[in-house]
């Protein structure tokens, strides 16, 4: 058995398919500004960077700008509206909880770096039942910084517990693979998630295409 490891987990797209209530919520935005939804399909792949950015993305899509203050009253209403509807059909991916039973049982810690607001990160995993799991949570303003600084992976693998050395980052965007880089540790990839750029390009120390493969490729990681 490898000695104990911290996995730090993005949570939109790697531990949680956010994306229906997400894009509902931006939907609700645009509808109150009088333009029309963005399909689901094609916003899947705008999430990821917070709710600012995704109204963004949703305005750039219709061809639109708006000033930065109806920008911050927009993103205002976005964080409302959603964190009333936040898990109505979020769901964890396949095999994530038995991968993080697997986990437990080894004695590693697990943690979450998102960019998401950090009281939205857990009142969305409390309302999955997914909170009690991780040693840690943190959102973009937790240590004020957004990944990819790595100052946000160092300080929630310390806030785990854990040793920045003997840790490594699991997430499905760019913005996990630039932390994990800069940070210094190794990342998996996990190819189900929303990114503009596919994951694989973005060469992941490995990748994976369902959860129930991450125990195996965290191994070989910690045992390379």
């Amino acid at each position: 058995m490898t000695s104990p490891y911290t996995l730090v987990f993005d949570l939109d797209g790697t531990l949680v398919d956010t994306a229906p209530d997400l894009i509902t919520a931006l939907n609700f935005v645009l509808d109150r500004e009088g333009l029309p939804p963005v399909p689901m399909a094609s916003a899947r792949n705008m999430i990821g960077a917070g709710a600012r950015k995704l109204i963004e993305r949703g305005l750039e899509a219709e061809g639109r700008t708006v000033t930065p203050a109806d920008m911050d009253r927009m993103t205002a209403d976005f964080i409302a509206y959603y964190a009333d509807h936040i898990a109505v059909e979020s769901r964890p991916f396949e095999g994530l909880e038995a991968a993080l039973d697997q986990f437990a049982a080894q004695g590693h810690r697990l943690a979450v770096c998102t960019n998401k607001l950090e009281w939205l990160s857990k009142r969305l995993l409390d309302q999955l039942d997914l909170t009690r799991r991780f040693a840690a949570i943190c959102g973009a303003d937790t240590f004020g910084v957004q990944k990819p600084d790595p100052t946000i992976f160092r300080e929630t693998v310390a806030r785990a517990g854990g040793a920045v050395k003997a840790s490594i980052m699991v997430g499905d965007a760019g913005t996990d693979v630039g932390v994990a880089r800069r940070a210094g540790v190794p990342v998996i990839g996990v190819s189900f998630g929303y990114t503009d750029v596919p994951i694989a390009e973005l060469k992941p120390d490995r990748l994976i295409h369902h959860m129930r493969d991450l125990p195996a490729a965290a191994h070989s990681l910690m045992t390379a």
